[in-house]
C-alpha cells in the first residue's frame, strides 16, 4: 500500500538502537531481527517523515551458545545475562531520552522491554504510560511460567511482580499498573490470566477488537495509559498480527491483527498525548520470515506511529 507522509518543519530526533537477543526466548532467530528491520529501510522512512535519524548501532548481547544451559535457572532461564543486557540498555534509553531524542529500540525477544521501560522512565520525562501491544501478556513470573522463557515475563518484570521485586532491573520507577493497557491479547497462560484479573492493568483482546473495532479499542487504551501521565512508551510485538501478514515472528499465533488494524492503531499512537517517550519493536524472526516480509512490516508500523499517513 502506497502512502504518503506527514512532515512538520521540526520533528524530534530520533535515535536507534538495536538489541540482537534471544536469550529470552525459546525459538532462535530474533537476534537477527534489528538487522532485518534496518535492511527493510528503516532509515530512510524515518528519515522521510522528516525526522534526524541517527543509528547508535547495537548492544553487546551475550550468545547462549557460550553458557551451559544446565547452570541457568530453569524458571527463569538466562535472567542474570538478560539482567546485565537490559542494564545496558536501560542507561542507553535514558541518555537518550535525556538528551531530548526519542528512542527507537529494535529487538530481538521482547524481554528487553525492562531495560527499555527503565531507561525511558529514568530519563528525566516524569511519570510513563505503557502500551503493550502483543498477541501475549507477558505477565508471568518465575513462580508461573509453564517454559522459563524470559520473553513471557517483561511487563510483569517491569511493575515488579513475584521474585523481580528483588532485582533492581525491574520494578520500573514512574511506571504505575493503571496507566498499562494491553492490546491483542489472545494468548494467555492460565495463571498469567489469574494475575491479570487481579491486576489493575486493563486489557483487550482480539475478541474485543473484533466485537468493538480496533480504534474504538485503542483509543480507549490509550486514554488509560496516558492518563495523567507525562510521557507514552509503546511496545509493539510482532506477533499481534496474525501470521499471514507476518509470518517471521517468534512466537506466532494465529487470529492476530489484521494490516489494517495494525496500522490504524499506530495511527492513533501518533495523535495521543502525551508525548512519545519511546517506540520499541520487537520479535522480529528473520528465520521464519518470508522475503523479509515482517520487517518491512516492522518499518511501516514504526512510521505510521511517526506520523506517515495516506493523505
Amino acid at each position: 500500500m502506497e502512502e504518503s507522509v506527514s512532515t512538520d518543519d521540526e520533528q524530534e530526533p530520533l535515535t536507534v538502537v538495536g538489541v540482537p537477543m534471544d536469550l529470552g526466548a525459546d525459538r532462535r532467530g530474533v537476534d537477527m531481527g534489528p538487522s532485518a528491520i534496518r535492511y527493510a529501510g528503516l532509515a530512510d522512512r524515518i528519515e522521510g517523515l522528516g525526522y534526524t535519524c541517527t543509528d547508535d548501532g547495537d548492544l553487546t548481547v551475550p550468545r547462549s551458545e557460550r553458557h551451559d544451559p544446565d547452570a541457568t535457572d530453569p524458571s527463569a532461564k538466562y535472567v542474570d545475562e538478560i539482567e546485565t543486557v537490559c542494564e545496558r540498555l536501560a542507561d542507553r534509553v535514558e541518555t537518550i531520552r535525556a538528551a531530548g531524542r526519542l528512542p527507537l529500540v529494535l529487538g530481538g525477544d521482547h524481554s528487553i522491554a525492562v531495560g527499555t521501560a527503565n531507561g525511558v522512565a529514568r530519563g528525566g520525562r516524569g511519570s510513563t504510560g505503557v502500551l503493550w501491544v502483543d498477541a501475549h501478556a507477558d505477565f508471568n513470573t518465575p513462580e508461573t511460567t509453564p517454559s522459563g522463557n524470559v520473553h513471557g515475563m517483561p511487563l510483569a518484570a517491569t511493575l515488579g511482580r513475584g521474585p523481580f521485586t528483588d532485582r533492581p532491573w525491574t520494578a520500573t520507577p514512574g511506571i504505575a499498573p493503571e496507566n498499562v493497557a494491553l492490546v491483542g491479547l489472545r494468548s494467555v497462560d492460565e495463571r498469567e490470566s489469574a494475575a491479570l484479573s487481579r491486576s489493575p492493568a486493563a486489557t483487550y483482546t482480539m475478541t474485543d477488537i473484533d466485537r468493538r473495532g480496533i480504534a474504538a479499542v485503542v483509543r480507549e487504551a490509550l486514554a488509560t495509559a496516558s492518563n495523567g501521565v507525562d510521557q507514552l512508551y509503546v511496545s509493539l510485538d510482532m506477533d499481534v498480527l496474525d501470521p499471514d501478514e507476518a509470518p517471521g515472528v517468534g512466537t506466532p499465533v494465529r487470529g492476530g491483527m489484521s494490516y489494517r488494524e495494525a496500522h490504524t492503531a499506530m495511527e492513533l499512537v501518533h495523535t495521543a498525548e502525551p508525548e512519545l517517550g519511546a517506540l520499541e519493536l520487537v520479535e522480529v524472526n528473520p528465520v521464519l520470515d518470508t522475503h523479509n516480509r515482517t520487517a518491512e512490516l516492522a518499518c511501516e508500523l514504526a512510521a505510521s506511529a511517526l506520523g506517515s499517513r495516506i493523505v
